[in-house]
């Protein structure tokens, strides 16, 4: 089996940043190198990434420090109740000559060089806004002005806060579809680590753990020529292909392949599963992890690794188990992986 470099040899440079970005971004954000490999696959998939968690965990400076590192354009907007879609397109203000004025939002203050979005607290917006954003997401570009702004570059990152339910709203399923991940940010197991983040000053202060991050890592311009690259060089067997669409198959149907969860009717749990879009995405991020392995080939290992991650926010439930939906859904993919012999 060949390594990357015989794939593409510029592609060895990108490897070599693929590795910076993990080993900066874990120097500041500590106990979550899982979450940060994760991040730097989407990142060479071209996906778009939202982060779950408990307050307090990190989420947002974690996405912070993964935008320095990565570089170019960066704009942020914090999701409030009041937030409607043309606050994302331009600010509409008075001068100090009380003439009004109209100026570029985040989305078109950089025009398109923007490659970094970050939304805070999605969920805090409206569903005007999530409707903005599902475009801006599926498209990369926005109408504005009588004209259209397309971002060539661009990755939106979003972190929800999952504890707080008043002023709330949940993303529609078409919204959460266009995220290529849904990562939890769990709290560190490693009680050195959590001793590390209570008692370190260091870990007090967020933008100075950001600014830690070597700004500009990566050459932005380049990056969807190198994941074109990538998704082009790491081949699948088909004996792969045929274990994907098994585990697909099965976490749509789980009856049909014989799992079965405690207390659950197997008939009624499921009532759709991920789209072959969805399923190409499990695709990409596989053979990015094939990638970063050093492999030109996909196995089963890479597949499983990114499954929970691509595929959980992909299966609709019965609303009388959605209450249940994470252990749910965890154990379903679990009990697919066992039922679904790997080549």
């Amino acid at each position: 089996m060949r390594v990357v470099p015989d794939i593409d040899s510029t592609l060895s440079d990108w490897l070599a940043g693929a590795a910076a970005i993990q080993r900066e971004v874990a120097a500041a954000i500590v106990g979550q190198e899982r979450v940060i490999r994760l991040l730097t696959i989407a990142v060479f998939a071209r996906g778009h990434v939202l982060l779950e968690g408990d307050v307090g965990v990190g989420k947002t400076t974690l996405l912070r420090a993964l935008a320095r590192a990565i570089g170019g354009a960066f704009e942020r907007i914090d999701g409030t109740i009041d937030l409607m879609p043309a606050d994302l397109v331009y600010h509409a203000h008075l001068t100090e000559d009380g003439r009004p004025r109209v100026d570029p939002g985040p989305l078109l203050r950089r025009g398109e060089d923007l490659s970094i979005f970050f939304f805070n607290e999605i969920n805090r917006a409206r569903p005007q806004v999530h409707s903005l954003l599902l475009r801006l997401m599926a498209e990369r570009s926005v109408a504005a002005f009588n004209r259209e702004y397309r971002f060539p570059y661009l990755q939106v990152f979003a972190d929800r806060n999952r504890v707080e339910q008043e002023e709330t709203f949940e993303l529609p399923a078409a919204a959460r579809d266009r995220f290529f991940m849904e990562i939890e940010v769990p709290m560190p197991d490693d009680e050195a680590v959590r001793r590390r983040l209570v008692f370190d000053t260091r870990f007090h202060d967020s933008d100075r753990l950001v600014a830690m991050v070597p700004d500009g890592l990566l050459d932005v311009a380049g990056l969807p020529a190198a994941a074109a690259a990538i998704q082009i060089g790491v081949r699948a067997s088909e004996a792969l292909e045929t274990y994907t669409t098994a585990l697909w198959g099965a976490v749509r149907e789980p009856q049909r392949y014989g799992i079965v969860l405690d207390g659950v009717d197997m008939e009624r749990l499921v009532m759709g599963g991920a789209s072959p879009r969805g399923v190409s995405y499990l695709v990409r991020a596989a053979r990015v992890r094939a990638w970063l392995e050093g492999r030109d080939m996909v196995l089963p290992e890479d597949l499983r690794d990114v499954f929970r991650e691509v595929m959980a926010h992909r299966i609709f439930l019965d609303p009388v188990y959605e209450r249940r939906r994470g252990p749910l859904v965890h154990a379903l993919c679990r009990a697919a992986f066992d039922r679904v012999a790997a080549p």
